[in-house]
């Protein structure tokens, strides 16, 4: 059975964005991933289009969605906040995770890769504690 992950930040256009791809991209068949923000921008940032697009993921096809916008698909296995505490409302879940993760909307692109490598290893512990 395939596990449903939610991934959310403020503005769902850098962290959960990444958080979704990665998922997505390591979970393969095994894993059905969404992003929402608490507060979202509407876009999905041109420099996390950019780093995903070094790694070969498509990330423009992404929309930035809110909480409501994603409810229907709960409940779900996991839902990771990225340090949005509580600006992040309740979703029907097994477990709740909290990654601090600094939001790398303003960094420079090494600094912003390195958040991105971050969440790629995070992502995969998660994948892997959930088998």
């Amino acid at each position: 059975m395939k596990k449903k992950l939610l991934f959310v930040c403020i503005e769902n256009s850098n962290r959960s964005q990444m958080s979704q791809a990665f998922a997505t991209m390591l979970g393969g068949e095994d894993v059905e991933a969404f992003s929402a923000g608490s507060r979202p921008s509407g876009i999905v940032n041109p420099k996390a289009i950019a780093a995903m697009k070094e790694l070969g993921y498509d990330l423009s096809k992404h929309d930035s969605k809110s909480l409501d916008e994603v409810k229907a698909f709960a409940p779900f296995d996991a839902v990771v906040t990225m340090g949005c505490g509580d600006a992040c409302p309740w979703m029907p879940a097994k477990q709740f995770i909290d990654w601090q993760i600094p939001d790398p909307k303003y960094m420079e692109r090494k600094e912003f890769n390195e958040v991105r490598d971050l969440i790629a290893k995070k992502v995969k512990d998660l994948i892997e504690s959930l088998k």
